[in-house]
């Protein structure tokens, strides 16, 4: 078994982390008290393949795989968890169903349109009425003639204000059910599609969510995205993916919580001597190292299944839920051992502890991977000794 990353990944993390270190964490703090996206850093991350991670080369991205993915949303958790949640909604939800699903001619339209860093790409399946019951959305899309008019609402749409297109997730068949779903590439400035204000959110401020009103919006025939009737099927398959990106942005996350805390501990004194000489700390920290480091392994290897085309559902499943509840309970120590100062806004772990909490309800709350897990056990599905 060889754990050692290969040296074209190792050079890939270590770019990151050099771009994050420089252009993403030093203004986190800054721009998440004014709520704005980071634009430098999407922009110039665009340069870098942040912003087209998993499209081919041929349409300009860097053709990473799953782990690559992994390394780079990883570390910009660590940096700045609400930028790393706008690159990582707009690679593994608005372009990857465009990778894909698209044909040659929707590849080659939009995939260009939204890897730079100027514009985004977003996924709206979420509606006012419906989280996590995609087989009950309500938004619906009619043919008229040799196009598609689409009608509905969607909320919580990542990206959605800055998007070079959103894909859609509408009924195309009265009937309700798994085979009445199809999805749709819809352009941002269509006529029809408005954008509501920022969302207030408790965390993650420096990435912005909104309503998506969707008012007889008519696109062409050639604006649906894969087989019709098979949108709920790929939506599932986009969030498997997805799971793994947030596994991923919440390692990273509670690494950076674990780090402040280790530092204010070796700094900070109490009874006479720094607060880490204290047992009660020392187990406080040993359990986030250990935590982490369980759910990095769970995290890459979810993305190592993926990558060998191997079943990866329930893999990644384990790695969400696992890494995003880990996260929650690292920052809520880190704000522990800091005390009354880690209430303050003045230290990160305030803030990281407020990202936290999105990570065990965005792209399937914790009690939906509890049954994926569950019900892929009950069919046979049992991990194995040695992770074959």
């Amino acid at each position: 078994m060889d754990l050692n990353l290969p040296d074209d990944l190792r050079m890939w993390r270590d770019a990151v982390m050099d771009f994050a270190a420089k252009e993403i964490r030093p203004r986190a703090a800054a721009l998440a008290e004014a709520h704005q996206l980071n634009w430098d850093a999407l922009r110039k991350g665009g340069e870098l393949g942040l912003m087209s991670m998993t499209v081919p080369e041929a349409y300009g991205g860097a053709e990473l795989d799953t782990l690559g993915l992994v390394l780079a949303l990883e570390v910009l958790g660590w940096a700045d968890p609400g930028t790393a949640l706008t690159i990582e909604a707009h690679n593994c939800l608005g372009l990857e169903p465009v990778v894909r699903y698209g044909t040659e001619a929707q590849k080659a339209t939009w995939l260009p349109k939204a890897i730079t860093g100027e514009r985004l790409a977003a996924l709206a399946l979420t509606e006012p009425h419906t989280g996590s019951d995609l087989k009950n959305i309500r938004t619906r899309a009619e043919r008229e003639g040799d196009s598609w008019v689409i009608t509905g609402q969607k909320m919580w749409i990542t990206n959605a204000d800055a998007a070079a297109f959103i894909v859609v997730l509408a009924r195309t068949r009265p009937e309700y059910g798994s085979r009445s779903l199809s999805m749709f590439i819809v352009p941002r400035d269509a006529e029809g599609v408005y954008i509501g204000p920022p969302e207030r959110k408790m965390g993650l401020w420096t990435s912005h969510s909104h309503a998506v009103t969707l008012d007889h919006v008519r696109v062409p025939e050639d604006a649906l995205l894969g087989q019709e009737g098979r949108g709920l099927h790929q939506a599932l398959e986009i969030l498997d993916g997805g799971r793994i990106g947030i596994a991923a942005l919440a390692v990273g996350l509670a690494q950076a919580a674990m780090e402040e805390a280790r530092l204010y501990a070796q700094t900070r004194e109490a009874f006479g001597r720094p607060i880490a000489q204290h047992q009660a700390i020392q187990f406080m920290l040993a359990d986030m190292a250990t935590q982490i480091h369980a759910a990095r392994l769970m995290t890459y290897h979810a993305a190592w299944l993926r990558d060998q085309g191997r079943p990866y559902t329930q893999a990644a499943s384990m790695a969400k839920l696992f890494a995003s509840e880990m996260a929650e309970k690292v920052a809520r120590d880190a704000i522990q051992i800091h005390g009354g100062y880690g209430y303050s806004r003045e230290y990160p772990v305030e803030r990281l502890y407020r990202d936290a909490r999105l990570m065990t309800i965005g792209e399937g709350t914790s009690e939906i991977q509890r049954l994926v897990i569950a019900r892929r056990l009950l069919q046979g599905e049992m991990p194995q000794i040695g992770l074959s």
